[in-house]
């Protein structure tokens, strides 16, 4: 077994995230588990889901928790539960390093707990660890990955690793090796958001949480991993992250943890959609759609490249157009799961007023991203006035925060869409964040629609 590299990256943020984790970021992380059991629950009703569940049924069982299906091994749940918190769009983001912490790391931290006999502390403070790791490397990556790579599946495996460290309470140096087994399993092309039928997102996301676990694991018996492989001249950087800077991971982004930097999603489209529709809704009841014109949608470069969709044939495609997105909100008010279902994108008035929607990158907002995602919604009326509605910050970014109350108002819908009831889902709900005050993980596990009988934590 060969020794650490002193100097490699993967060395370095294994000793960064060793750092004590508070109560406050403990807590931040509950509500990131809140957020994400809500998505999961549901996407785990979405085709995407039970067509991973049905190809991986035959692994071996177990006693950690994978929702909808029969208690599993952890390699097994951990692949099936992170297919699901990123189905719906509706998962938490980095902005910065724009990618889904949430639907890669909590899944496992998750499995990781359960497999290991862990409870809550470790739970949440595997969540932060995690958090930490995924965010600076995606942050460091680049925009020259970011064109090609889903940086949520590539970035992702570092995430899952340091959260089932954590866990397994592997040494700095095993955990830097568990940290280099996982990058050499990142994948993940946006190709698939150029093919409205694929499903290869969720794979990212699944295939992300298992690198993470299964280089976990690996370390822990001694398995040996490629030490630099972030910042090695035939490394992570070096193949798909031009021009980027490999020491931007260990950045100096002041106190704290980056979990406290992570947004939440308030609405069931594209993270590069939401400041559009809170421009557009900012306009609030100025405009009749009756007597609209024109509307023009201004905003950053990585808005249009993915989500100018005009006339969208697919829920996908509709959770990634501005066009229908800015229509619903002016026609409807905040979106609902519903609005992006067929009978909604195929709507004659809807589509009308989508058709009237003109989008083109700004100046201000390129500059600013992604530090900030913004948008500029301006409608023309037939009288020749026109209104403008801004939004600098999207809804759930730390700048425009959303409170608790209203994280759990998102979650109960989203558990009602998955088919629970409303007092399961307001279980589901506590026991998440009772975890805050040292509430058992297996009051949590419990309330997740699973098949069978829990392992027990």
């Amino acid at each position: 077994m060969s020794g650490q590299m002193p100097n490699a990256l993967t060395s370095e943020l294994a000793a960064l995230c060793a750092s004590p984790v508070s109560d406050d970021a403990r807590s931040r992380a509950a509500l990131h588990v809140l957020d994400w059991a809500g998505c999961a629950v549901a996407g785990s009703i979405c085709e995407q889901a039970k067509a991973l569940r049905a190809a991986v049924k035959d692994e071996a069982r177990g006693y950690c928790t994978a929702i909808g299906a029969l208690p599993s091994g952890a390699l097994t749940a951990v692949m099936a539960n992170g297919a699901l918190g990123n189905v719906l769009e509706m998962d938490d983001v980095d902005k910065r390093a724009i990618l889904h912490p949430g639907p890669v790391v909590i899944p496992a931290a998750l499995a990781a707990c359960e497999d290991a006999g862990r409870g809550t502390l470790h739970f949440l403070d595997a969540i932060v660890r995690g958090y930490e790791a995924v965010i600076r490397v995606g942050r460091a990556v680049g925009a020259g990955h970011y064109a090609y790579w889903h940086n949520t599946g590539t970035c992702g495996p570092f995430g899952a690793a340091m959260a089932a460290a954590s866990v397994l309470e592997l040494s700095p140096e095993r955990t830097a090796h568990a940290l280099a087994l996982a990058g050499t399993q990142a994948s993940g092309f946006w190709q698939t958001r150029h093919e409205p039928a694929s499903m290869a997102k969720q794979l990212h996301t699944a295939r992300a949480a298992h690198a993470g676990l299964l280089g976990a694991k690996l370390a822990a018996q001694g398995f040996d991993g490629p030490l630099a492989i972030l910042e090695g001249p035939q490394g992570f950087f070096a193949a798909t992250c031009p021009g980027a800077e490999p020491t931007d991971v260990l950045a100096d982004y002041g106190p704290g943890w980056r979990i406290d930097e992570v947004s939440f999603k308030p609405w069931p489209a594209c993270r590069h959609a939401h400041a559009a529709i809170d421009a557009a809704l900012e306009l609030g009841g100025r405009v009749a759609a009756g007597e609209i014109a024109s509307i023009r949608i201004e905003t950053y470069p990585d808005a249009l490249k993915f989500c100018d969709k005009p006339q969208p044939q697919t829920v996908l495609e509709a959770k990634f157009s501005l066009q229908h997105s800015v229509a619903i909100a002016l026609l409807r008010g905040g979106p609902a799961l519903a609005d992006f279902e067929p009978e909604s994108y195929s709507d004659l008035q809807v589509r009308a007023l989508a058709a009237k929607v003109d989008v083109a990158a700004s100046d201000d907002f390129a500059s600013a991203y992604p530090a900030r995602y913004g948008a500029r919604v301006s409608v023309g009326l037939r009288d020749g006035s026109e209104h403008v509605g801004e939004a600098p910050d999207a809804l759930g970014d730390p700048e425009n925060p959303v409170s608790v109350d209203r994280l759990k108002e998102k979650a109960l819908a989203l558990c009602a869409a998955g088919g629970m009831s409303p007092l399961m889902a307001d279980r589901l709900c506590h026991a998440a964040l009772d975890m805050a005050e040292g509430g058992p993980l297996k009051s949590f596990t419990t309330m997740l629609p699973a098949l069978g009988i829990r392992g027990v934590v």
